[in-house]
């Protein structure tokens, strides 16, 4: 059975320190495995300190990039600034315990524009130079980036697992991989299951979320299909619960979150959790 996760931001935006040891044996007391943390701004959080909180609870960690305006590694006059957030994302997940770094580590999200093929194949080339040097430290500290394709609403760049395949295959780094998440995928590709199998060992995290960005199960993504792929592959890492509380002015709107999308944020973790126990429960097994 993969390990389950679940992100903090279903509870809290940004994520401090008082809010993760509150969070954390709550978390495991619900049945979960890993707790992953959003990285707003650094020193929201202090990793030394959460790393004994973690430890205290039993829990996994991995962190998730929040890819917010002056983010870029396509626009050169921002570069070697999102270089040093994302090196500390790295240096934070290794002080956890964990080794992924997950997110659209390319643009801001929200960021859309129109661009012909060269004006693509350009900003493919500086993403290309930009992520170099960190799957590179990465790797260095034991750690994998996992970049996000994410829906055509929040960029217009990297929308497909195809897209980013074609990043991971001319980066050729052993620490630079894909995060899947349900939720992008369900508007973007035409057969999730497939997509999956695209990128194949590729796949270094994964974000089940359900087709309104709640808890998956009780909407309409084919996991009956998911499962089975994700299975195929071999992938044995963790399937986390991606959504946000919408009580917050940061993330809320970026996510386009403007309604609690169940009776309670607690129910949303915990019945999220259940149904991928039963959907996923031979998952990691092989076939």
């Amino acid at each position: 059975m993969n390990p389950i996760g679940v992100n903090a931001w279903v509870w809290v935006s940004p994520p401090t320190d008082a809010a993760i040891a509150a969070l954390a044996p709550r978390v495991k007391a619900m049945g979960f495995d890993l707790l992953e943390l959003g990285l707003e701004n650094p020193g929201d959080w202090d990793p030394a300190r959460m790393a004994e909180v973690f430890a205290a609870n039993g829990l996994g960690a991995t962190v998730c990039a929040a890819m917010g305006p002056g983010r870029d590694l396509t626009d050169p006059a921002l570069v070697a600034s999102t270089q040093d957030y994302v090196r500390t994302c790295i240096d934070v997940v290794a002080a956890l315990g964990g080794n992924v770094v997950a997110g659209p580590l390319y643009t801001p999200v929200g960021k859309t524009w129109q661009m012909d093929d060269a004006a693509r194949a350009a900003t493919t080339d500086r993403l290309i130079a930009g992520l170099t040097p960190l799957a590179a430290y990465a790797g260095e500290h034991g750690v994998r980036l996992a970049i996000e394709p994410l829906n055509r609403f929040e960029t217009s760049f990297l929308n497909t697992a195809a897209q980013t395949m074609e990043v991971i295959d001319r980066l050729d780094s052993p620490a630079a991989g894909v995060l899947l998440d349900t939720f992008h995928m369900n508007i973007e590709e035409k057969d999730q299951a497939a997509a999956i199998r695209l990128v194949g060992d590729k796949l270094f995290h994964f974000h089940a979320c359900g087709s309104d960005r709640g808890a998956p199960g009780a909407d309409h993504i084919a996991w009956d299909t998911i499962a089975p792929a994700l299975r195929d592959i071999g992938y044995d890492g963790p399937l986390v619960i991606e959504s946000f509380t919408p009580d917050n002015q940061t993330i809320a709107p970026a996510a386009a979150i403007w309604r609690s999308l169940a009776e309670t944020q607690d129910a949303l973790a915990e019945d999220g959790l259940a149904f991928l126990r039963r959907a996923f429960a031979t998952t990691a097994e092989p076939a």
